[in-house]
């Protein structure tokens, strides 16, 4: 019998079409489902809507629709995206599903019951968009810590979860699982930032809307969100408390890991496996709490305008394109970027170049020199022993990375391997082999050794770019039961006799001024379809923008550095890497400044450093840090330089 492998998705809130940044979950817990079925794995995969809560019966009002109308049509919508990303989830459940809706009346009534769960008062600060309450230290100047927007006073009776009952237990769990909590630096911060401060009893029923699963014996009260959503991964399975357990739930329950976004990371480590201890269930073996994707250097904003759908990208760039970015271009722990630039260059560069080119040329020779008829490798020389001691470190690494969920790190060398395969082709220059009678066995040799190395790239891409990884196998004639991983245990499966396909474009380079053309005209397109209300509230917030408080201005910590090396930004036109002194230490800095600054122009002079950014990986390159500089008019920038006598890391104010 297969070994089980359940991996879930945090389930999508049904207010609005999610943007790529929330697409990504579904993208990289895909690939994941994907590799571990390519492993002989037994995989569950769950996803799902979140669809109760204030803010979509607010949303639904607005709307002038019942709040169960407005959930079914933004549930469709990211249904479709999701199919659209070509996810192969299993299950995509509905916190209104009748059963769902059951369960949870049974697992609150069992908590009330067993005194996990008591009636008491709240009053607070909440955050209708988060769904969060906050206390005034934590919701400093009236906004919320989470995401900015104001909070409210809110008094009312509700029920609380005991959470500090736990507490020790949890904390030992932790702490005798180190995998649980992942990567290393979320762990840290739940247990430094929550569980060493103490918790406190959480609110866990509203009596202030309604759209919610009741209270089973106090029907004024509706169900709050976390023990609503949290609840998902279980009664997906069939589990209700106090009734016998289902074959599904028995089969695949604990999961083995919950992919999720690092803004619930503390719903997920420590109320949902409270939530667990209390009705004397297992935990999830792992909780990983991936970065943002970030748009440029921001959090992406409907009001801000500054959001991109993946269904948009698709449109532009193809499913696999869209997936190969996100996957590629998400560090493990650090928040990813993303812009119209950054995945025409990583589209270009990656798949239509080194990918595509090679598996173009390498098919178009086999075609041109023997039919289509793959060659058996007799003519072996050093080089081609080089090659296939790099086929197998790149496999080894891959995998090691792909079982720590480190998918940019895996696509990186899987990328690596097909640039090596470039240079092989640079090296045995093979048009000139075919040029001698006496090099055709050569010639076969290098071919075949190149094919070889091109099923082993289609065999590790297959969860990155599935459609594109099967077309590349099918172009070279890879038998159905060469596509393993186990397959890839040795330089020889490629089947000498047999033929290669026709070959055929991958990915067309990407014309990127084109293209940025096109998409800008798309995007004043629909500015000049916006509603009045939705104009009314971008133009408020791009006024608010300008006026902050002193307490906002004060977070951008801003200093004095010199930059002491400069150097570009491989496969990039507009990046460059600055090595700076901030006064500290030595630190790297990405500036897409290149188009107007040279590295001489740079070294050694005083610039405006802002040293707090969020650390962001571009083109495959950390960033810490941003360079100040101005328009100074059309296409044309200029870096703001500081006087040479001011110190390195002063202060700017």
């Amino acid at each position: 019998m297969a070994e089980k492998f359940y991996v879930t998705t945090a389930i999508t809130y049904s207010s609005k079409k999610p943007h790529v940044g929330n697409t990504y979950e579904i993208v990289m817990t895909d690939a994941i489902a994907r590799y571990k079925r390519m492993q002989g794995y037994d995989v569950y995969f769950l996803t799902g809507t979140d669809e109760h809560g204030q803010k979509i019966e607010q949303s639904a009002n607005e709307a002038g629709i019942s709040p169960a109308a407005y959930v079914d049509g933004v549930t469709g919508e990211i249904k479709t995206i999701w199919g659209l990303m070509n996810a192969t989830y299993d299950q995509f459940i509905r916190t209104t599903d009748d059963y769902h809706e059951r369960a949870v009346q049974k697992i609150f009534s069992r908590l009330y019951a067993q005194g996990d769960i008591y009636k008491s008062e709240y009053e607070g600060l909440y955050c209708v968009a988060c769904e969060s309450f906050y206390t005034p230290t934590q919701a400093e100047g009236g906004k919320c810590p989470d995401c900015g927007k104001d909070v409210a006073p809110t008094k009312e009776e509700a029920y609380f979860l005991k959470l500090s009952k736990y507490q020790d237990r949890l904390m030992k769990h932790i702490e005798d699982n180190p995998e649980f909590i992942q990567p290393e630096s979320r762990k840290r911060e739940m247990v430094n930032n929550f569980l060493k401060p103490g918790l406190q009893d959480l609110c866990v029923s509203r009596t202030s809307f309604k759209w919610g699963i009741p209270v089973e014996f106090d029907p004024g009260h509706v169900i709050y969100v976390w023990i609503d959503a949290l609840s998902n991964y279980i009664t997906a399975l069939g589990y209700v408390p106090g009734e016998e357990y289902t074959e599904k739930y028995k089969k695949y329950w604990p999961a083995d890991v919950h992919i999720i976004g690092k803004d619930i990371l503390r719903f997920h480590t420590i109320y949902w496996p409270i939530m667990l201890m209390a009705l004397g269930e297992p935990l999830p073996k792992q909780v990983l709490g991936h970065p943002w994707l970030l748009s440029g250097s921001d959090k992406m904003s409907k009001s801000v305008g500054n959001v991109i759908y993946a269904d948009d990208l698709a449109r532009h760039f193809g499913t696999d394109g869209t997936r190969y970015y996100l996957l590629s271009n998400m560090p493990y722990a650090q928040d990813g970027s993303i812009t119209y630039e950054n995945v025409i260059a990583c589209y270009n560069t990656d798949l239509a170049n080194t990918l595509g080119n090679l598996v173009n040329r390498t098919v178009a020779m086999q075609n041109k020199y023997f039919n289509g008829v793959i060659c058996a490798p007799s003519a072996k020389e050093a080089i081609d022993g080089e090659l296939a001691e790099a086929c197998k470190k790149a496999v080894a690494e891959y995998t090691r990375l792909m079982d720590g969920y480190r998918l940019a790190d895996a696509a990186d060398a899987v990328m690596a391997l097909a640039r090596r395969c470039n240079k092989y082709i640079d090296e045995t220059m093979p048009w000139a082999l075919a040029k001698e009678e006496a090099g055709q066995a050569r010639l076969g040799t290098v071919l075949y050794c190149l094919l070889e190395s091109i099923r082993q790239l289609g065999v590790m891409l297959l969860p990155f770019i599935p459609d594109t990884a099967e077309e590349i196998l099918n172009q070279i004639g890879t038998a159905r039961e060469i596509r393993t991983p186990d397959s890839l245990k040795s330089f020889d499966a490629t089947v000498a006799g047999g033929k290669v396909g026709v070959g055929k474009p991958l990915f067309a380079r990407i014309d990127e001024a084109k293209k940025l053309a096109e998409i800008q005209a798309e995007i004043e397109q629909s500015q000049s379809q916006t509603t009045p209300k939705e104009a009314a509230q971008k133009d408020a917030a791009v006024e608010g923008v300008a006026q902050i408080g002193i307490e906002d201005f004060a977070k951008v910590a801003l200093c004095c550095g010199e930059i002491k090396n400069c150097v570009p930004v491989p496969k990039s036109d507009k990046l460059l890497t600055l090595t700076i002194d901030d006064g500290s230490g030595l630190r790297q800095v990405v500036s897409g400044i290149a188009p107007w600054y040279s590295p001489g122009q740079l070294t050694g002079r005083k610039i405006a450093l802002v040293s707090n950014l969020k650390p962001a990986k571009l083109r495959g390159v950390v960033s810490n840090g941003m360079i100040l500089a101005a328009d100074a008019g059309e296409n044309d920038v200029r870096v703001l330089f500081l006087d040479n006598d001011i110190p390195n890391g002063a202060k700017i104010r």
